[in-house]
């Protein structure tokens, strides 16, 4: 994977570390952002709204989780600077790496839909044609990977998901009641099945088999040095906690509004959640923030996702796939892209309201987290540099915190089916 980034590099005394952060700043933040996606959303809102706030929780317990996974793919891809398939091919074989890729590509396919489908959905709240807003949707994301840098790249992708910070600002305007906020803290019905069910998907929602590819694959790519670790990290950390906020932003505005008030709508789709807006905003205001917000979900999503994929076959398959190289010296790279984009819009210029899937997209992801975290765990303490590697008291952290959140997102999962 190319290096040839122009970063600045540490090591003048004049420097500062806020400079040093900002010229990191980017994978960390950009695959957290990419994490509220349009099912992510619609996950929070049906929690909301079925279950107050007693999956409020889960969403700020998530937070620390969330850094513990992804830091792993930080310090695979500064320390090895490879990607995540490169990784796993070169430690456990070819085939293991072909098993890792194929929960990639399961896990790309029902993520690219949710995220077109929200597009979709974004469109028909204000009149414009389907295959219109699918078209321009996917002109413009082609536009931006076969043009830039990923230097490029991470800015605009970062300049779309700062939309989402929308549900924040609603969440401020909602009638939200502390002494609910309390109770539903407090509160954790366990003996429900269904319960359980948004548990999984909120984990699922949460940690995805394609943030790890991406993080690992952009590290590598964006030529980060072992000195930039820490503030790799800091990346991490910061929009791990951003995230979350949305997260909970999103089903407190939900719970505020509709559970409280005993309401039963439907949250299917992107124009029932925006409904659901109108007694906080008004229906034109409402209508307009929440578009931005699932707008901006989408499109960071949708570079994330398609990108994750094109780096985690080329890492397998072993063609070129950089962003630093022209789309003649890496062609199957951004064919692949491009496949995953088009092939997206398409399905959900054919096939309407698949937005409904996207609760079952992330329990989805909940039932693979014991193969994706098992090999992040595995290539942490193998494939690093013996320094570098997971060891002493952290170690049993992190797998204490791997089997119990892919426990948890499996049984939870599972529930509805027993």
């Amino acid at each position: 994977m190319s290096a040839s980034s122009t970063l600045p590099q540490p090591g003048p005394r004049a420097l500062s570390r806020l400079a040093i952060f900002l010229a990191v700043l980017g994978p960390g933040l950009v695959v957290m952002l990419a994490d509220t996606d349009v099912g992510s959303v619609i996950t929070a809102a049906q929690s909301g709204a079925q279950w107050g706030y007693q999956l409020l929780s889960l969403q700020l317990v998530l937070i620390p989780i969330l850094y513990v996974v992804q830091e792993l793919t930080v310090r695979l891809g500064i320390f090895t600077g490879k990607g995540h398939g490169e990784l796993i091919r070169e430690t456990f074989g070819a085939r293991w790496a072909w098993v890792s890729v194929a929960g990639l590509a399961v896990a790309s396919v029902g993520a690219i839909i949710t995220e077109f489908s929200g597009v979709a959905g974004v469109g028909a709240l204000f009149g414009v044609p389907r295959g219109w807003s699918l078209g321009l949707a996917a002109f413009f994301l082609l536009a931006v990977v076969w043009t830039g840098s990923y230097r490029r790249v991470e800015r605009i992708a970062i300049a779309l998901g700062l939309f989402e910070l929308v549900f924040v600002w609603v969440a401020f305007r909602a009638p939200i009641d502390g002494a609910q906020v309390l109770q539903g803290l407090g509160h954790v019905p366990v003996q429900h099945p269904a319960y359980w069910y948004l548990v999984a998907a909120n984990i699922g929602a949460v940690i995805m088999p394609w943030m790890v590819f991406y993080q690992q694959s952009a590290v590598a790519d964006k030529g980060l040095k072992p000195e930039q670790y820490t503030a790799a990290r800091w990346d991490t950390a910061v929009g791990a906690v951003l995230t979350q906020l949305i997260m909970a932003a999103v089903l407190m505005v939900t719970a505020a509004v509709l559970w409280s008030g005993h309401s039963t709508a439907p949250l299917n789709t992107v124009g029932q959640i925006a409904q659901a807006l109108t007694p906080t905003l008004g229906e034109t205001l409402g209508r307009t923030v929440f578009g931005l917000g699932i707008l901006g979900a989408a499109m960071v999503a949708a570079i994330v996702v398609a990108l994750a994929a094109a780096w985690g076959f080329g890492e397998v398959t072993g063609y070129k796939h950089s962003l630093e190289l022209h789309p003649a010296q890496a062609p199957w790279f951004y064919t692949v892209f491009s496949a995953g984009v088009i092939g997206g819009a398409l399905v959900v210029a054919f096939v309407p309201d698949l937005v409904a899937l996207s609760i079952g997209v992330e329990v989805m992801n909940a039932l693979m987290l014991p193969l994706v975290l098992g090999f992040l765990v595995a290539l942490a303490t193998k494939a690093l540099p013996p320094e570098h590697r997971l060891r002493g008291a952290y170690f049993w952290v992190v797998v204490a915190v791997v089997v119990l959140t892919a426990g948890l997102g499996v049984y939870g999962g599972l529930s509805s089916l027993v």
